[in-house]
Formats: C-alpha cells, structure tokens, sequence
C-alpha cells in the first residue's frame, strides 16, 4: 500500500485506531489530572510496590518503574502472571491491580492473594468484576473512560500510575515535566501524523523498512520498557513477528548468536532505541554493537529520543513507536485492532 494514500487506511481501519493514536498526547494528560482528583486514603508507610496486570495494562507500570528508578525510594516489581510473589505480604506493600476490562483472570488472581496477603491495595480499570471486588471490599478503585483497546489507553495505565506515585510522596512533583512532555508529543504529533506525506514523516519511513523483516528492538536504562511496548504494538497492530532486547545484558548472549540460520538473518532488523542521556558506557555500546551486526550482514535502524527528562525521552519514543505499528500494519493491509488469535484464545480458556 501506499502510505501516503491516508484517505485509504480507513477501509482497513474501520475502529479508528489512528484516531487512539493521534489522541496520546491528550490521553495523556487527561490521566494525569484525573489521577490527581480521584479518592485516596491516606496510607502507612510502603517499603515496596507491586503492580500486577498483562499486555497493555502492565507495561505503564514498566514505563514508570523505568523513568523513576533513579530516584524512586522502594523498589517497584510488576507481576504479569497469576498471583502475588511470595514476599508481597502485609502493609508495607502496596498491590496495584491495573486490568483495562476488570476481568483480566490472572489480575483478578493477584487481587484475591493481596487482600489474604494484608498488602494496601489500588485498583484501577474501566470497571469489571475488579471494580466489584474492589467495592466490596471497600478498597480505593480508580476508574477511568476508554473504549478502546487497552494497547491504546498506555496513557491511561502510565498517567494514572504516575499520579498515584506522585501523590504518595514516591516521586518528586512532575506536574511541570508532564506539561513539558504533552506539549512535546503535541509538536512531535505533526510530522507523524497520516496527513504527513513519507518524505517528511519518519514514521512511515520506518514502517517501511520493517516490512518483509523479523526485527528486534534495542533499549537500555530508563528506554528498556520502549523496546517491549515497539515489540508489543508490532505484534498486537501490525500482526507481525517482533522481539525485544534489553542492554547491555544482550550483549552478553544475543550478540553471539547472529550467525545462524542465515536464511532468517537475511530478513532480520536491530532496532536501536536510544536517547539522549544513556549512559555513556551504554552509548558506546549501541555504537559497537549495531557496528558489529552491520559488518555480520544484518540490516540496521535506530530512534533518537530527545527531551529534556527521562519522561519526555520516553514519551517521544512511545509514540513515536505507536505511528511505526500503525503505518506497518497498513503497509500489510491487516486491522490494526482486531486480534482474533487473543480473543480466540481467551474464548477458549473461559469455556
């Protein structure tokens, strides 16, 4: 297909999930504000947060962990599976249970384990049996308005967490930088947008050397989260293969294994996420690393995120990577919302 041909993505986009995409920026805020005005006891002193929650309702907790590991006071530990971990017990630790729907079945399991547990506990969902739960119990349940898919309401589980952590005195007041980063993603929004011919849209641009490739997403430090949400967005709206990588850990194990099968490598990409204050020891190692595999015959890209915090960086590459998926998955002609593989699934296990 023709990117530039954008009056045509509305036949292959019947839900609209360009228009989710465009509002980031506004969903964004939206969140933060709301998450600043809901109800909220006051709480005892909490030694460690755990946030549970699968797909798009878990990697805002990846994407706060990561902007604030510097200077967040307790560690931050999100669970994607069934249940609690085994030292999440008591009132030193606050369970958050984020599920988009409210009926996320392994989300519902961890709540069920923080309450026997005795941990603090927020909900926050669009409503669900977690929302049922939560009343019953008489615990704080955030809730917020979205129709969409839970991959398009990142702003929602970033914003609403970020508020959360702000208000219980885990972070510094970021009302400023959050302000800061909206109006970013406003002017960045201009060149990604599908009115933004190919020529002057970086986005489209890329989308079109991942077509036909297997890539993999790099990341290090505070960007490590991006890399999964690019791999997730490619699987979930464009219905293509995608991994995700993490340095410099990979460079401890994946650089070796760029030899073999030959035959896959050919339509392998690496994919490196960057910014602007990476470590300088991780900045030489995206320089050497991405040398390597270009001299191994592996095709090579990357992203400069840029901004003036760890929150804006971050942001910029959120949405940046959310234009990406969008535009590969009209280049492949496939509904960038339906994911029939999953609801089939989820069928399936329900019966």
């Amino acid at each position: 297909m023709n990117l530039d041909d954008y009056t045509a993505f509305a036949k292959i986009d019947p839900d609209d999930m360009l228009a989710q995409i465009d509002h980031l920026p506004e969903q964004l805020e939206e969140a933060w504000k709301l998450g600043l005005s809901l109800d909220l006891p006051k709480m005892s002193k909490i030694d460690s947060v755990v946030v549970a929650g699968m797909g798009g309702s878990a990697i805002g907790a990846d994407l706060v962990a990561a902007t604030f590991a510097d200077i967040c006071p307790v560690p931050v530990f999100v669970q994607r599976d069934y249940g609690l971990p085994a030292w999440a017990k008591g009132r030193g630790v606050l369970a958050v249970l984020s599920s988009h729907s409210g009926n996320t079945e392994e989300t519902l399991s961890a709540f069920d384990q923080a309450v026997q547990s005795n941990c603090q506990i927020v909900t926050i969902s669009t409503g669900g049996k977690l929302l049922e739960k939560a009343k019953q119990a008489g615990l704080p349940a955030w809730t917020f308005k979205h129709a969409g898919q839970p991959r398009a309401a990142v702003g929602f589980s970033y914003g609403l967490l970020l508020a959360l952590f702000n208000r219980l005195g885990l972070i510094s007041d970021v009302n400023d930088a959050v302000a800061q980063t909206v109006a970013a993603l406003k002017e960045q929004r201009q060149s990604l947008r599908a009115e933004s011919p190919l020529s002057q849209n970086p986005a489209k641009r890329t989308a079109g050397q991942l077509v036909g490739r297997y890539p993999t997403f790099f990341a290090a430090g505070h960007m490590a989260p991006v890399a999964r949400r690019w791999k997730c967005q490619i699987n979930e709206v464009a219905k293509a293969v995608a991994a995700f990588e993490a340095l410099p850990e990979s460079d401890h194990n994946t650089l070796a294994g760029i030899s073999f099968p030959e035959e896959m490598l050919q339509k392998a990409i690496s994919f490196f996420i960057r910014s602007t204050s990476d470590l300088p020891r991780n900045q030489l190692r995206f320089e050497l690393t991405q040398q390597i595999m270009m001299n191994e015959g592996i095709s090579t890209d990357s992203f400069m995120a840029t901004g003036q915090t760890h929150l804006e960086q971050l942001w910029r590459a959120v949405q940046f990577g959310d234009y990406v998926s969008y535009y590969l998955a009209m280049a492949y002609e496939t509904d960038p919302t339906a994911i029939p593989t999953i609801s089939g699934l989820k069928s399936a296990m329900s019966k």
